[in-house]
């Protein structure tokens, strides 16, 4: 009598393709939250560099002007009644009106002698102070909302009737 072969003995253990799954999945899940952090971190350094270069780039602006004007009358500009905006804008832009750029047009001092405005809106306090040998603008700023002001300043003095610009601005927390 012929009786049925006996079945195959089971295998026994775990099996290597779900240890595969179960080493792969989590290493590729670290690897894509050490790539997300790096991406972050280096978008907001990319992005707060590009804010505060609006001051750079506004303060560079105000000292030639004060230049400009110095050469063509003499003398530099009286100071600013006030900065603008009054208040340190946080962690927000504002948008100035032309009027508050003018506001001392009538006595040909502040931003009105320099002749400058801002159309665009702006994430800084911009002050224009002088002396009858020399100028300081300074922008304020809070970019993160913290209560943690940055400051920038450029200076120029009249030496020998040629106004000299600093050829550094002074920064105090850059990206605060």
């Amino acid at each position: 009598m012929n009786y049925p072969a006996p079945p195959p003995p089971k295998k026994s253990g775990f099996p290597i393709w779900l240890l595969v799954i179960l080493i792969t999945i989590p290493a590729i899940i670290a690897i894509i939250g050490v790539l997300a952090v790096m991406g972050i971190y280096g978008t907001r350094k990319y992005i707060a560099n590009a804010k505060t270069a609006e001051a750079r780039n506004t303060l560079g602006q105000l000292a030639k002007d004060a230049v400009a004007a110095y050469e063509s009358d003499g003398k530099l500009c009286p100071s600013a009644s006030s900065p603008i905006p009054a208040v340190v804008p946080h962690a927000a832009k504002y948008q100035s009106s032309p009027g508050e750029w003018e506001a001392d047009k009538p006595a040909n001092a502040g931003f009105a002698c320099l002749k400058f405005s801002m159309d665009y809106p702006q994430y800084y306090q911009y002050d224009y102070k002088s002396t009858p040998t020399g100028f300081t603008v300074t922008a304020h700023g809070d970019l993160n909302g913290d209560g943690v002001v940055s400051t920038f300043e450029i200076d120029g003095q009249v030496i020998g009737g040629v106004v000299s610009i600093a050829p550094t601005i002074k920064e105090t927390s850059p990206e605060e």
